[in-house]
């Protein structure tokens, strides 16, 4: 384990759960580890600048390696940025995929091999980032997501074990939960979003930053 600490006690932390807990708000994975008190937090400076990399990337390490030991479901690890708050979708995406490089290198650096579960091409269908050997879904939120339910008053990233799906789905809980999300999230946002895709059929990295990315779109990310 790394040394880190976490910022759980934070305002900050304390407004993101908040904004799970309205009743309006579709993930019903989010709900389930608000209500168990499975998110970790960072809350961080400046989503645009390398600047707490340094803090982030050992909080999540360390994540990852409690999550192998104890694989609970609904857990996940949540980094709240203070701003900027103006940043477009396509700014945003840029600023997702930047913090997620830089995390990337630091893992690379420590020696953590890229989970062997899933692939490191952004570009192959079973994609996924990885950090600690564990892989994870990333959900990007900010105040100008065109997604209300991605719309949170400041930029954040959630990490979500990708280990967690493949339970849901061992379970036979899976579609019947994904199901009920995507309707939840048409409720609010008066259509189903055309970004989500079942794992394997389309990369994942698609999805990420929560902006309809274009058929042509390619992810600026490599793990090298």
């Amino acid at each position: 384990m790394l040394s880190a600490s976490l910022d759980n006690d934070h305002p900050l932390a304390d407004e993101f759960r908040r904004f799970v807990a309205q009743p309006q708000f579709p993930c019903l994975g989010a709900k389930s580890a608000l209500a168990r008190g499975r998110l970790s937090f960072v809350v961080a400076r400046d989503i645009s600048s390398s600047w707490d990399d340094l803090r982030i990337y050992p909080a999540l390490f360390n994540f990852a390696k409690a999550y192998r030991r104890r694989r609970q479901l609904f857990q996940s690890f949540v980094v709240v940025f203070r701003g900027p708050r103006s940043l477009g979708e396509e700014e945003y995406e840029q600023c997702l995929w930047d913090r997620v490089q830089s995390l990337t290198g630091k893992d690379v650096w420590f020696g953590e091999d890229h989970d062997t579960r899933v692939s490191a091409d952004p570009a192959n269908p079973r994609f996924s980032v990885s950090f600690g050997s564990e892989a994870f879904f990333v959900v990007g939120l900010h105040p100008n997501a065109s997604r209300p339910g991605r719309r949170f008053r400041c930029p954040a990233m959630v990490f979500n074990p990708h280990e967690q799906f493949e339970e849901l789905r061992r379970q036979n809980i899976y579609e019947k939960l994904r199901e009920s999300i995507l309707e939840r999230d048409a409720a609010l946002a008066g259509s189903r979003n055309p970004m989500l895709q079942v794992f394997g059929e389309k990369s994942e990295a698609r999805q990420y930053s929560g902006r309809i990315v274009e058929a042509d779109w390619k992810c600026p990310y490599r793990r090298r």
